[in-house]
């Protein structure tokens, strides 16, 4: 109800309570009341809810040198990842987290904002894992260091107001050479340029950064600048990493075990607010699940 606009959450819960909504039209006053938006017909207060137009999900392999965002600033004429994907949906979908400019790899782009705050809030643990190079030999005492937490200045406004750790993190070391390390470092917060800034931290330059899994997903058979849409699988899989007492999904599987999708049950009266609502529009009608779609790379401009 909240999120179709109808009022706050506090003043939903009293509509619920007071007899004012209706769920297949039989009345409902006591919560939590679970129901599928898209099939269930919920009426409040004598006005039935919208149907809610189709969720689309899009994996996109980003390419260097493209901005994590709907549009560019004024002026900037950057490439978007919005301008990769020729999805009919593709202006009302909407990036979940950020990739900074020349890092590379998986970025997923939803309409649903539920599950993006899900995937993207530290308080529900869905691990990212990224590939880096660095330059130099990364020593066993700075591996230590990096995986206990070590502290990044915190800025706002423009200005440094302090420092905090940052939270332990999953490490691997890949590969030594004489004058680079390529490890796998997995994570469970978001903060700016964090990986590039821990690494820094300890002396060792970021040359690479690519993010191949988010939770159980992982980054696999897409070629830099191609996207496709998520399998129900992956969908449903996305879904149970994020519900509460399955924190942190580490390292990723390409799909999960097969089988269909649940119905996508909600809480009339539950709690759980959207991080996307800014940009979480509707999108046009589409299908999750759907053959999957494959768009020839992008050049880097």
């Amino acid at each position: 109800m909240a999120d179709a606009g109808v009022a706050s959450r506090r003043a939903c819960e009293e509509m619920i309570q007071g007899g004012l909504v209706t769920v297949n039209g039989e009345i409902v006053r006591e919560m939590p009341v679970l129901v599928d938006p898209d099939e269930d017909r919920i009426v409040v207060d004598g006005l039935a809810l919208p149907k809610r137009d189709p969720r689309i999900y899009i994996m996109l392999n980003k390419p260097s040198r493209t901005v994590t965002t709907n549009a560019d600033e004024p002026g900037a004429n950057r490439r978007t990842v919005i301008d990769l994907v020729e999805h009919p949906a593709a202006k009302r979908l909407f990036p979940v987290g950020r990739l900074d400019f020349e890092t590379l790899g998986l970025l997923l782009l939803t309409n649903d904002g539920e599950l993006a705050n899900r995937l993207t809030h530290p308080s529900y643990g869905v691990a990212k894992t990224y590939r880096v190079v660095v330059r130099g030999q990364l020593a066993d005492e700075d591996i230590a260091s990096l995986e206990e937490g070590i502290y990044l200045a915190e800025r706002k406004e423009g200005k440094t107001v302090g420092a905090a750790r940052t939270a332990r993190v999953q490490l691997e070391i890949v590969k030594r050479d004489r004058d680079r390390t390529t490890l796998h470092l997995t994570l469970k917060e978001g903060r700016n340029r964090q990986v590039r800034r821990m690494l820094a931290g300890v002396g060792y330059p970021v040359k690479k950064l690519e993010r191949i899994a988010m939770g159980p997903l992982r980054l696999k058979g897409l070629a830099r600048g191609e996207w496709r849409e998520l399998t129900r699988d992956e969908v449903r899989v996305l879904r149970d990493a994020t519900r509460p007492g399955k924190k942190g999904a580490g390292k990723g599987t390409s799909g999960g075990e097969r089988g269909a999708e649940p119905r996508s049950e909600r809480s009339v009266g539950g709690s759980g607010r959207s991080g996307q609502s800014s940009d979480g529009r509707t999108a046009a009608p589409g299908r999750a699940g759907a053959t999957p779609k494959r768009r020839r790379p992008a050049r880097d401009r």
